[in-house]
């Protein structure tokens, strides 16, 4: 009897223990079901994407046209002033020279940029930023088989740096629209340009955010992708193969990539190249309003609740606007039943409107909501900068703690700006590009003080600390604005 009671209890001490040996599997099957599918999984894999794509992408080189005199750098021989300056070189002063006549003004087409492009119609319309084609006497396009085509400008578009070319070949391969809705913070994307001038060139990252505000006409896509000079108007692609953005700009305090880059949305693209395809230009929507952000302060002072809208600073005299009765310090918190999160939102909202279409504004006014009707104007179009030559060339100022560059206001641009004097801005990186400057901005006044010319600016600048902030008042378009600008410490 006993020797039954110990077989039996062995073979249930047999079953417990295989029992726990699989219970015991089972979870740590269950623990490691997500590494297991990560490592599984792994990351992409972007080579049927660049053979996809790859041939859509396309290499853009603008030139222009100069007129250089006997001991220029621009008389030497034209191969090799074409390697120093493709690779950054100085020019050494033993380089053979040709020998024009002295004096006799030797005009050539010399290389101004280079960027990137993608195809969006087999017949030859291509898509790009505009300020890679912005100034450019002649744009040259290269294909990935290494054929080359003079492009025609159709249009380009700064506000949105969108812009459009066109040449001549039919049956070219071109990308597939991405739809913006469906893209993920956090996705993979792959970019696809001419680096620095070296063509063909992927890069992969993720999408960091959407509707990422820059202070640009666009909210803008930012990205962890590998971007430099060159990459610009190249596309940013998904994973199934279609381009969702135009790669534009970066953040840099070096000039070179840091980890911040930013596309513009392709749906938003597409809009504007339609309208520069059948015009050539983009027409928008205004109201004439002068408006600004609405702070967590203002919004509880005045019973707004939250800070939102667009504050109201000021109204155009015979604007749209003031027709339809808005006044300064209303907020626009809608505009056609859309709510206004932030002032940015407002101008996006009215410019992809269609002047003369009737539409509605809610404004909050002295502790009440009130609906007005307004009829949507015309953006005034962008007028076309007058490039000047070499002998016109105005003094240029420099100002490196505040990352600016600017120029001298010529009497044709005074006449244009209705502007007595004031400084135009070059280029604006660094501490400048973070207050929101950019190239195109008039300078009027620096520390209060007004400056009418590049000494002046300068005068100002050398009296002032160079390690405090200083303001601005700039001129951007009709418009004047402040600006704060804090030197990196």
């Amino acid at each position: 009897m006993s020797v039954m009671v110990v077989t039996h209890f062995l073979r249930f001490k047999r079953a417990l223990f295989v029992g726990a040996q699989s219970l015991l599997l089972l979870v740590l099957a269950g623990s490691l079901a997500p590494a297991a599918v990560a490592q599984n999984r792994g990351l992409p894999d972007f080579t049927d994407l660049v053979e996809q794509v790859g041939p859509s992408v396309v290499n853009i080189r603008t030139l222009e046209k100069v007129t250089a005199r006997a001991g220029d750098d621009n008389g030497m021989d034209e191969d090799m002033l074409e390697f120093f300056k493709r690779f950054g070189l100085p020019v050494p002063p033993n380089v053979p020279r040709q020998a024009p006549r002295p004096g006799t003004p030797q005009p050539e087409e010399q290389p101004r940029g280079v960027g990137s492009g993608f195809i969006l119609s087999a017949d030859g319309y291509i898509m790009t930023n505009a300020h890679v084609v912005d100034g450019a006497d002649e744009v040259i396009v290269t294909l990935t088989d290494k054929r080359e085509f003079k492009a025609r400008i159709v249009g380009a578009d700064k506000r949105t740096d969108v812009a459009v070319v066109k040449i001549e070949s039919t049956g070219l391969p071109a990308v597939k629209i991405g739809d913006i809705s469906r893209l993920k913070v956090g996705e993979w994307v792959m970019a696809i340009g001419s680096p620095f001038g070296l063509e063909n060139t992927v890069t992969a990252g993720i999408v960091s955010a959407k509707q990422r505000d820059t202070g640009d006409y666009l909210p803008l896509i930012q990205t962890d992708v590998a971007i430099n000079p060159g990459n610009s108007g190249g596309p940013l692609i998904n994973l199934r193969g279609e381009v969702v953005g135009i790669n534009s700009q970066i953040y840099s305090r070096s000039g070179g990539y840091m980890g911040i880059a930013f596309a513009i949305p392709i749906d938003e693209a597409i809009r504007v190249s339609d309208q520069l395809r059948a015009t050539g230009r983009v027409t928008r929507g205004r109201i004439g309003v002068q408006i600004d952000q609405v702070t967590k302060e203002v919004a509880e002072a005045i019973g707004l609740g939250k800070p939102q809208g667009a504050l109201v600073r000021g109204v155009e005299a015979g604007s749209p606007a003031e027709k339809a009765g808005v006044e300064a310090g209303d907020i626009i918190v809608r505009f056609e039943g859309k709510a206004i999160e932030k002032s940015t939102d407002l101008p996006r909202m009215v410019g992809n409107v269609k002047p003369g279409t009737r539409s509605t504004l809610t404004v909050f006014r002295r502790g009440a909501s009130k609906e007005l009707t307004v009829t949507i104007g015309e953006f005034e179009a962008e007028k076309p900068v007058v490039r000047k030559g070499r002998e016109e060339k105005s003094r240029i100022g420099t100002a490196p703690t505040l990352g600016l560059t600017v120029s001298d206001l010529s009497d044709a641009q005074k006449k244009e700006l209705k502007l007595k004097g004031g400084v135009r801005v070059e280029s604006a990186v660094d501490a400048a590009a973070r207050a929101g400057l950019r190239e195109g901005d008039v300078i009027l006044a620096v520390a209060n003080v007004e400056v009418t010319n590049v000494r002046e600016f300068e005068s100002v600048l050398s009296k002032l600390d160079k390690g405090k902030p200083v303001n601005v008042l700039l001129r951007r378009g009709d418009w004047a604005q402040y600006a704060v600008i804090r030197p990196q410490g």
